[in-house]
């Protein structure tokens, strides 16, 4: 049985903050926090790396790619072994492994021996790796807090990662002409290790239930459990692509910086800084005023408006009014994928969260996949066009999936008179 009962709230917090009243999900808010920090900036010097090894799109391309495939493939093992060990374990184990990766990434650039195969190489370590980090977090955290506090929590979820996102690269920035690249990378890797000992401070979740099929059954079992509740299967389809568009425009920002506006390494930062504002802003306007009873139409309008507002961003003719666009753009995709995983986290049975965690950590691994034919077509037609027509396409098929599904436009109704799945 689990052990990962609510804490009952010791001190009453302000409206959008109520989860934080759980002390474990403080002390799991902490070591997010840090991990966020440390991985974002170890992003940035990958992405600066590629490049400046290749000056090539494409190399940003395969890095994705050598991310999505091996995060694909553990997803489907990640969930099942959620759901079968004791978590906080699991974390720390996969936190430590994460450490050791980066670590030997330093020492080649240490000694002057970083290559692109090795760069690629190090990135497929990172992607067997990270379906067992954010899944497990998110399978903990139920157990934490509680049913009605569960989407307030994942919200401050969200805006904490996003934090990282936006804090992340730009510490890593300024520290870069301090301490080098490689004393800015080694802060990242601290940061690591920062979290993995505050993740002790965490309770131990053990699964609702001891695991009575193989390993394989189990991982079988989530792609049955998902047909037999088709709400659960349309939102993560509808979750997918906004997600499919969001993650190839945020991995060419540099090409936007350096060809389209011409503003360096500069601009760059400021464009990812305006990705990271609105991932925050949109996770606390989520944690302050999204209604229990119309998350689904929240997803929905979010995810046409997310389109929208990037399809403009590609043709603006102006950088600033692009950070604008930039920031728009993120927040209503932040909007989208909160409100997306906490439907799937409400729909589904305790004994499964892992597995479904899981299933939402595939959805991601897929985004990846994306990238490398948005760059080859970029390389043709140029990336403001390339990223143009995927927006249009986004939003015909997020327009087609509302329009003919009955089960996405009344599913608010539904779960609001559903009974807790205890």
């Amino acid at each position: 049985m689990s052990n990962t009962t609510p804490t009952p709230s010791t001190q009453r917090m302000p409206k959008g903050f109520e989860a934080l009243s759980c002390a474990p999900f403080r002390w799991l808010i902490g070591a997010l926090l840090c991990f966020f920090l440390g991985m974002q900036g170890q992003l940035l010097v990958r992405s600066l790396l590629a490049w400046e090894l290749t000056h090539s799109e494409l190399s940003l391309g395969y890095v994705n790619l050598l991310v999505a495939v091996p995060m694909v493939v553990m997803s489907f093992f990640a969930g099942a072994i959620i759901d079968r060990v004791e978590r906080r374990k699991l974390l720390i184990a996969t936190q430590l492994l994460i450490m050791a990766n980066e670590l030997l990434l330093l020492g080649l650039i240490m000694l002057d021996q970083l290559t692109f195969p090795l760069l690629l190489g190090s990135s497929f370590l990172m992607g067997m790796l990270f379906p067992f980090v954010m899944p497990t977090r998110a399978a903990m955290v139920f157990g934490m807090v509680g049913r009605d506090l569960l989407g307030n929590a994942m919200a401050l979820q969200s805006a904490t990662m996003n934090v990282g996102r936006i804090v992340g690269p730009a510490v890593t920035g300024a520290l870069i002409p301090l301490l080098t690249l490689k004393g800015a990378y080694a802060v990242a890797i601290l940061l690591h290790l920062i979290a993995t000992v505050t993740t002790f401070k965490l309770p131990r979740s053990y699964p609702e239930h001891k695991a009575r099929k193989s390993l394989l059954g189990d991982m079988l079992y989530s792609f049955t459990y998902i047909g037999q509740h088709r709400p659960i299967m349309l939102v993560l389809l509808f979750g997918l692509f906004p997600l499919l568009l969001m993650l190839p425009a945020h991995s060419m920002l540099v090409v936007f910086a350096d060809d389209v506006w011409k503003v360096g390494e500069d601009g760059l930062g400021l464009l990812m800084a305006m990705v990271g504002a609105g991932g925050i802003s949109g996770a606390f306007i989520v944690a302050r005023f999204g209604n229990a009873h119309s998350r689904t139409r929240w997803m929905l309008v979010t995810a046409a408006l997310f389109g929208l507002a990037l399809a403009i961003f590609t043709q603006s003719p102006w950088f600033y009014l692009a950070l604008v666009l930039m920031l728009c753009a993120s927040m209503l995709n932040d909007i989208t994928q909160t409100m997306n995983n906490t439907i799937v986290q409400l729909l589904a049975h305790n004994e499964v969260r892992g597995r479904m965690s899981s299933m939402m950590m595939l959805s991601m691994g897929l985004t990846p996949l994306g990238v490398l034919p948005v760059a080859l077509a970029a390389e043709r037609f140029g990336i403001a066009n390339t990223l143009f027509v995927a927006c249009i396409i986004m939003l015909a098929i997020v327009t087609l999936l509302y329009g003919l599904s009955p089960t996405l436009r009344q599913l608010d109704a539904r779960m609001a008179t559903q009974q807790p799945q205890e």
